[in-house]
C-alpha cells in the first residue's frame, strides 16, 4: 500500500482562500467603521428663545439643540470678561433628536450690563472615535433687571358692574406686554400716535364690586413685570330679573337647529338645556378667542360719533336681565344671564352697524345663530346675532349704517328680532352706555385726548 503525499500545492491555496477573505472581512470591518466615523460630521443645530437680546434675571430662555444622531450633552454658561459660570448642564442616557433646555439666570448674580452666553452641544455620533461632534452656539446680550415705570395720565370717574372705561398711560420704556388684568382677564394696551398708551376694559357683570380689583401691568423686553392696583371707583348696578318660558311649541318649533346643537343628547328638552349651557359655554370661549387674535384687533379707535341702534325697535330684553327658564309647568328648568339688548322691527329688518370699524365674523355661532362682528379698535367691538342672512364678509371695512345683515331666529331666538350685543375684549357689556353719546364723549373719546407729555 502507498500513502498518498501531501498536495502543497492544495494547501497553499486554501491558506491563500483564507488570507483573502481575512483581507475582506478586516476591510469591511475598517469600512463600517468608518462609515459610523464619517456618517455625520456636522454638530448639533442650536437656537434660543426668546431672541431679544436684553433679558431679565427672572426670565425663562430655553434652547433648542437637534441632531441627526440624537444630543448627548449640552452645558450652558454665562462668560463676562475673564470670568465664566456654568448656568446648566445637561447630560442624557438615551439620546433623543431634540432637546429643549430652559433656564433662567437668577443664581448667576450677574450685575446689570453686556455678558455674552455660550451653549455648548455634543450629539451621540461615533465622530472623534466616540466622543461626538460639538458644536458652541453664542450670543451677546444685556442684562436688564430695572422693570418698567407706569405714569397713568387719567382714570375714569367710575366703573359700573356690567360696564367699561378707559385709561390712558405712559411707559418708560418699549414693552412686550401692557394692559389691565382683571381676574382671569387680560384686556391690552395699545400704543397711540401721541406716544402714550390707550387701554379699554371691562368690569364683568359676573363679577362684585367688593372682588374686582384691576391691576394695571407692563412687562418690558427683557421680562421684567411692574404691576400695580388701579385706583378706579367700582359701583354696584342692579340688574332686573326675568322668567322666560319655554313651551313644548317653541322647543318642537326649534328641533331641527337644537338637534344640530347638541346631537348627543335625546330629547327637544335636553338639546335646550345643552345649548343654553353647554354650548354658551363655548360660545363665550370663542368670543374672547376672536377678541385676543391681534389680527382682528385695530390698536386705535376707527370710528367717531355717536353708535347706532336698530331703527324703529322696540327694547324686548335688557343687558343683565337675570332670566329664570321654565317649563309648560312653571317648573324651573335653567338659569342664565342675558348679555345684550334684544331689539325687535318688522321681520327680517335691515341692520345696521352701529359704528364704523372691520368685519371679523360672518358666520353660524351656536345660540347666537347667524351673527357678525365688527371690531371697532382696542378691543371694542359690537355683535349682530339671530340673522336671516349676512350682507358683509369678513375683512370687509363698514361705515356707520352699512348694512350688515337682516334680522330673523337663527340660533336659540323664539321670534325674529336682532340681539345687539357690545364686547370689550370680547367679554360683554352695557350696550346702553354705548348708544349714550354723552356717556361716550365723557367717559372714552374726552379721555383720549389726555396730554402725554
Amino acid at each position: 500500500m502507498f500513502k498518498r503525499k501531501p498536495s502543497f500545492r492544495s494547501s497553499g491555496k486554501r491558506s491563500s482562500g483564507l488570507s483573502v477573505v481575512a483581507l475582506l472581512l478586516i476591510l469591511g470591518a475598517a469600512g463600517a467603521g468608518a462609515w459610523l466615523l464619517m456618517r455625520d460630521l456636522s454638530g448639533p443645530v442650536m437656537s434660543l428663545a426668546p431672541e431679544t437680546a436684553r433679558v431679565g434675571l427672572a426670565q425663562p430662555l430655553e434652547v433648542a439643540v437637534s441632531d441627526k444622531s440624537g444630543v448627548q450633552s449640552v452645558t450652558v454658561s454665562v462668560k463676562r470678561g475673564s470670568q465664566s459660570m456654568v448656568v446648566k448642564q445637561e447630560t442624557y442616557a438615551v439620546p433623543e433628536q431634540s432637546r429643549r433646555i430652559v433656564f433662567d439666570l437668577k443664581d448667576t448674580r450677574l450685575p446689570e450690563g453686556a455678558f455674552e452666553l455660550e451653549v455648548r452641544a455634543v450629539d451621540a455620533s461615533y465622530a472623534g472615535f466616540g466622543r461626538g461632534n460639538s458644536a458652541t452656539f453664542t450670543k451677546p446680550m444685556v442684562l436688564d433687571s430695572k422693570p418698567p415705570r407706569i405714569a397713568v395720565k387719567t382714570v375714569p370717574p367710575a366703573i359700573h358692574r356690567g360696564g367699561a372705561a378707559i385709561i390712558v398711560y405712559t411707559l418708560s420704556e418699549d414693552v412686550q406686554k401692557t394692559g389691565v388684568q382683571v381676574g382671569d382677564l387680560f384686556f391690552p394696551g395699545y400704543k397711540q400716535e401721541n406716544g402714550g398708551y390707550a387701554c379699554l376694559f371691562a368690569f364683568p357683570i359676573t363679577m362684585r364690586t367688593d372682588g374686582y380689583h384691576p391691576e394695571i401691568m407692563a412687562q418690558d423686553m427683557a421680562g421684567n413685570v411692574t404691576s400695580s392696583r388701579l385706583l378706579v371707583r367700582a359701583l354696584n348696578k342692579n340688574y332686573r330679573a326675568d322668567t322666560l318660558n319655554i313651551p313644548e311649541s317653541f322647543l318642537n318649533y326649534k328641533a331641527n337647529e337644537l338637534a344640530q346643537l347638541c346631537p348627543e343628547k335625546d330629547t327637544p328638552l335636553e338639546q335646550y338645556l345643552c345649548s343654553n349651557n353647554k354650548v354658551r359655554a363655548a360660545n363665550d370661549a370663542k368670543l374672547l378667542e376672536l377678541a385676543a387674535d391681534p389680527g382682528n384687533v385695530t390698536p386705535r379707535f376707527v370710528w367717531e360719533g355717536p353708535f347706532r341702534r336698530l331703527p324703529r325697535s322696540a327694547v324686548k330684553a335688557n343687558f343683565g336681565d337675570h332670566r329664570t327658564y321654565v317649563d309648560g309647568h312653571r317648573t324651573k328648568i335653567d338659569e342664565q344671564t342675558h348679555m345684550g339688548l334684544d331689539l325687535a322691527s318688522v321681520a327680517q329688518a335691515p341692520i345696521p352697524a352701529s359704528a364704523a370699524g372691520r368685519v371679523i365674523w360672518a358666520d353660524y355661532l351656536g345660540i347666537h345663530g347667524h351673527m357678525v362682528l365688527i371690531d371697532h379698535g382696542l378691543g371694542l367691538m359690537t355683535q349682530y346675532s339671530h340673522l336671516t342672512d349676512y350682507k358683509v364678509n369678513v375683512g370687509d371695512v363698514v361705515k356707520a349704517g352699512d348694512i350688515v345683515g337682516t334680522t330673523g331666529v337663527s340660533g336659540l331666538a323664539g321670534g325674529d328680532h336682532l340681539h345687539f350685543g357690545v364686547l370689550v375684549g370680547g367679554v360683554p357689556v352695557q350696550p346702553l352706555e354705548w348708544l349714550d353719546s354723552s356717556w361716550v364723549k365723557n367717559n372714552i373719546t374726552s379721555r383720549l385726548k389726555t396730554n402725554v407729555k
